[in-house]
């Protein structure tokens, strides 16, 4: 809502509207005068107030800091709603920061909305729009909340229509600019963005605004590597870059919102820095630490990763191995659910593929290896598989050579098969699930992994149901079986795909059964 200060002031300039361009893209300026003065300018954001997504009862901040002169007068918005009661947002300024805050302490479902930030002075107005996503916590089902649930579904459509144009969400380009491009097509498909020609054209645009922003400050940056978990506890990225000034100021962000760090790497969010590499690390990992980290340098975006801890375990862990010297020893792992690429540790290093190490993965992405090559005394010790917050570790055990004539040189590949002597014994059993199917709750449009482990022998028959249908044949569900986990990825759920799940799995011995439920969300809106 306008203030009648700024209506007033709109209409005795109304006769002069001029558009400008702002260096940050999303802020709208318009000037006042044909001419400014030496000296004075126009109102602008340096750094703008980023989407926040939150759990109610939380405190959500809105932070800005604007430049101008004379001082511009900023004041905050919403779209449904004012920003009036003093209890619920309280408007500050912070003069060692010099940032302009919109805080909402304990935070409302029904405060989700479009919020804008408006600055002003007599040579112009600047402003900017962001958007606030509230997360319901617990199942209440009062009215207010319905009508802050069906608010937001109809914002969504209401953003979706105006993106008509081409205009995405924010983060989505700052993904795409520190991104390599092999992940380009991954990016737009969770965006929903199809018209790849028109993304390069304005992905370019992007990169020359913002590189001519960085060369204020930077001279050098490259090898920039995105976040991961390196080890138990611990994700960490990195970039080269050289300052212009040493002495410049380097911000941490998460999700738009500032958070501190250290050079100490017993705090949560640590910096070291070793030559031109800066090496960032997020210690004792939870699951709120998954979302956006952005480096900023004096307010100009460096770096953007987006770290996503998956929800998966270890349904076969990897075991001792022993290897005799100059031989390659292997340690498997088998995931409950499809991961592209774990990390893997020798003696709390992290290993990489190259000369020494062969890391692969199965075409399904569970069966995850690492081979340790051409085994020496300096390789034995603890290695470790990290795969989201689950790890496990075994020994490598290396035996020196028993031929003395042999030590020290690299022999043919052995291969041996100690096989226990045969008892007569009937390992024959009927299908038992070990981890049945798991409650899945998706947005639309994103994938779906569901996967689930059975035991038997002879190996069963498998089949996957929804709502009692069989899928074994449906090209739109990506089904498989190995070692006997058996698993479902849907790469772009939508309404169709809400239901029941059920896995059958049947030998001749017997029969087993598992379900689960998949909910879509954002199915209201389509009722909306």
């Amino acid at each position: 809502m306008y203030k009648v200060s700024q209506l007033l002031q709109f209409s005795f300039h109304s006769s002069v509207a001029i558009k400008k361009r702002s260096k940050v893209p999303g802020v709208m300026i318009t000037q006042f005068v044909k001419e400014i003065p030496a000296g004075k300018s126009h109102p602008d954001f340096s750094r703008k107030p980023i989407a926040l997504t939150i759990q109610e009862g939380k405190l959500a901040v809105f932070k800005a800091i604007i430049t101008g002169s004379p001082t511009p007068t900023v004041t905050w918005a919403r779209n449904n709603g004012d920003v009036s009661d003093p209890e619920r947002y309280v408007v500050s300024y912070d003069p060692v920061l010099g940032e302009h805050q919109l805080q909402m302490p304990n935070v409302g479902v029904d405060q989700a909305d479009t919020y804008k930030c408006y600055a002003n002075n007599e040579y112009g107005r600047a402003i900017v729009t962001v958007t606030l996503n509230v997360i319901e916590v617990g199942f209440k089902k009062s009215k207010a909340m319905q009508e802050a649930r069906l608010g937001l579904f109809a914002f969504k459509a209401e953003q979706k229509e105006k993106r008509k144009d081409g205009e995405v969400d924010e983060k989505f380009w700052e993904l795409l600019l520190s991104a390599d491009k092999k992940d380009y097509e991954r990016i737009c498909a969770e965006y929903g963005v199809t018209d790849f020609r028109w993304m390069l054209k304005k992905l370019n645009e992007k990169k020359r605004e913002i590189e001519e922003q960085q060369s204020q400050y930077i001279e050098h940056l490259s090898n920039l590597r995105h976040i991961e978990i390196k080890m138990p506890g611990c994700a960490e990225f990195e970039f080269e870059m050289d300052l212009k000034d040493p002495n410049a100021k380097i911000f941490l962000l998460k999700d738009g919102v500032m958070v501190p760090f250290t050079t100490d790497s017993d705090e949560k969010h640590s910096l070291r820095q070793v030559g031109r590499k800066f090496i960032f690390s997020v210690h004792g990992l939870n699951a709120e630490d998954a979302g956006l980290y952005q480096v900023d340098i004096e307010g100009v975006n460096v770096f953007s990763t987006d770290f996503k801890i998956p929800a998966v375990d270890f349904l076969v862990k990897i075991q001792e191995v022993k290897a005799v010297e100059r031989e390659d020893a292997a340690f498997e792992c088998v995931l409950s659910a499809p991961l592209p690429k774990i990390s893997w540790l020798g003696k709390n290093v992290a290993l990489e593929q190259g000369e020494k190490y062969d890391i692969s993965v199965s075409e399904d992405m569970l069966i995850h290896r690492l081979v340790v090559k051409d085994c020496m005394q300096v390789d034995k010790g603890i290695y470790a598989a990290v795969a989201g917050m689950k790890s496990c570790n075994a020994w490598l055990i290396v035996e020196a050579d028993p031929d003395p004539n042999q030590r020290g040189k690299k022999g043919a590949q052995k291969f041996s098969l100690n096989l226990a002597p045969s008892k007569p014994c009937n390992f024959d059993s009927a299908p038992i699930f070990t981890v049945p199917l798991k409650t899945h709750t998706t947005p639309e449009k994103y994938e779906c992994y569901m996967s689930c482990a059975v035991r038997s022998n002879p190996i069963p028959h498998v089949t996957w149901y929804r709502n009692n249908v069989s899928l074994n044949t449906d090209t739109n569900y990506y089904i498989t079986n190995t070692c006997g986990v058996c698993s479902m990825l849907i790469l772009r759920v939508s309404a169709k795909d809400n239901g029941e799940y059920k896995v059958v799995a049947e030998n001749s011995l017997g029969r087993a059964e598992c379900s689960a439920q998949l909910t879509i969300l954002g199915m209201l809106s389509e009722y909306v």
